[in-house]
């Protein structure tokens, strides 16, 4: 919320009544928005659409009894500065009243948040280090990217004290983090090249300062 743009995508949650959401027919409801060009449930089992004007959507079908319980959980993850423009309809009230516990953010605990990504950032990089030894150039700069990138981020957001894109941590980063980190990352997005992605990740293992849609709007239905 606050955020979007014209590059923007949309999400949303769909609470639906839990007897029904077996039987809830969301392409169908989607369809009478806009025209769909393509409708099916992505990896992550989500709701995924193409309007016809090109505009993305990852609709969460979500059942309402446990699925609004969960969304005041998500005050480490992200905030809502508006949380009742961010609820379209609530037909309970139950949705606009857990949205509002988001309306303030709480950043992650710093002591035990940085040691748990030191210890995950210590076990993917010696992992990597044996995939690069044994010559998987291509699985070793997914690795770096798709794991071990995220987590530099964000112990670098964590110890610059810019946590509120947590969730998403590449979101906005030339503008919450300072330069020397942004070029600092910009080293570690390593050609696919044996000796490039080892000098790189030589750099990337140099310090604990090295340095998680693409922003969207989030949007909710009960």
């Amino acid at each position: 919320m606050g955020e979007a743009d014209a590059h923007s995508d949309i999400e949303a949650y769909l609470y639906i009544q839990d007897d029904h959401l077996a039987d809830f027919d969301g392409p169908g409801f989607l369809a009478q928005l806009a025209p769909l060009k393509l409708s099916y449930t992505n990896m992550y089992g989500s709701l995924a659409v193409v309007f016809d004007d090109l505009m993305r959507g990852e609709f969460h079908l979500t059942p309402a009894g446990p699925g609004i319980d969960e969304v005041p959980t998500w005050q480490r993850m992200l905030r809502l500065p508006r949380p009742d423009d961010a609820v379209l309809l609530d037909r309970t009230g139950r949705l606009t009243q857990a949205a509002r516990q988001l309306a303030t953010f709480q950043p992650p605990e710093p002591v035990t948040t940085a040691q748990q990504l030191t210890n995950e950032l210590t076990n993917w990089t010696l992992m990597l280090a044996h995939v690069l030894a044994r010559g998987e150039i291509t699985r070793a700069h997914a690795l770096l990217h798709t794991v071990i990138a995220p987590q530099q981020l964000q112990l670098c957001r964590l110890l610059r004290n810019s946590t509120a894109h947590w969730l998403t941590p590449s979101r906005a980063l030339e503008q919450d983090l300072p330069d020397t980190d942004r070029h600092r990352y910009a080293s570690t997005t390593a050609t696919a090249a044996a000796r490039t992605c080892a000098q790189r990740h030589a750099t990337v293992g140099a310090g604990p300062s090295t340095c998680r849609a693409n922003a969207t709007n989030k949007s909710a239905i009960a």
